[in-house]
């Protein structure tokens, strides 16, 4: 099952993709994706509901905004240096356990909204990640057990400001969390949907040019062992996003390196989870 959240910023209305690709309204049902959706066994009651309602549920214009597939979740928790290759362009060592960070819910957006540029930003840089959603409260997970507490997958462009990042003094958050900085989706793709997240394509260009080409498989930690990991040192709640970390391509890591621009494109894309698109365009442009 895919999940999309369509409609003005801060407006969105539930929906699923049929399997026709038609986009169907779901208010019916009565629940946004949210926190207490996924760990309510939402989508089990949501498939039901489905099967008696969606012949009536009302379409969704192909035209209308698509919003994140969920809605705002508690936490972020991001991965850094996850991909070997990524680890060596940024002159790192290939961590022993893995590196964590969080960005910032307030930075989340549509998959196709602009990507606002922030007031002195001289680094900001792209990173296509795919997107882990938890599905049930997880909390010292056995990693033999951590898949059952997955709900499914999306697209994320993990944006980061590189000088707030790297260098000015303290954490990474400073350098992930600006607004417009993690766009998520189009859809949420339930676990069932992706069969092997660890066997994907993920790919982005900027204005046309291919910059991250990999795969999932070049992870160094794997979702159960992230999973697991994470809920050794904080509960993750239903719906929170564990970003796992991006491949090689970043302008941080090109010689020379290369930052965006207002007007620059960004696309990217993973298997199954679709494809976005952000327009940069500089903080405080009406663009």
């Amino acid at each position: 099952m895919k999940l999309i959240r369509a409609g003005e910023p801060g407006r969105e209305r539930p929906g699923v993709i049929n399997g026709d690709g038609e986009w169907l309204d779901v208010s019916g049902f009565g629940e946004d994706y949210d926190e207490e959706f996924f760990g309510g066994d939402g989508l089990q009651r949501l498939a039901a509901w489905l099967e008696e309602h969606g012949a009536g549920c009302p379409r969704i214009s192909r035209d209308t905004r698509l919003g994140p597939p969920l809605k705002r979740p508690s936490k972020i928790v991001c991965v850094g240096l996850n991909y070997a290759q990524h680890a060596k362009e940024s002159k790192m060592e290939v961590p022993p356990e893995p590196v964590l960070f969080f960005k910032a819910t307030s930075a989340i957006c549509g998959p196709n909204d602009n990507l606002v540029i922030p007031r002195g930003s001289e680094k900001t840089d792209w990173e296509v990640e795919l997107g882990v959603v938890i599905g049930k409260k997880a909390s010292y997970v056995e990693e033999k057990d951590a898949m059952e507490h997955v709900a499914g997958y999306l697209l994320h462009n993990d944006y980061s400001e590189r000088a707030f990042q790297l260098e000015q003094s303290g954490q990474w958050v400073k350098g992930k969390s600006c607004d417009t900085f993690a766009p998520v989706g189009p859809w949420l793709a339930t676990r069932e949907d992706i069969p092997d997240p660890h066997n994907l394509r993920l790919w982005l260009t900027v204005n046309g040019e291919m910059m991250q080409d990999s795969t999932t498989a070049d992870l160094i930690f794997g979702i159960p062992h992230l999973v697991s990991y994470i809920s050794r040192f904080m509960t993750l709640l239903p719906g929170d996003i564990i970003s796992t970390g991006t491949p090689f391509g970043v302008g941080l890591g090109l010689t020379p390196q290369r930052y965006l621009r207002p007007g620059d494109v960004v696309e990217l894309g993973i298997d199954g989870l679709g494809t976005a698109r952000q327009k940069a365009v500089a903080y405080g442009s009406v663009s």
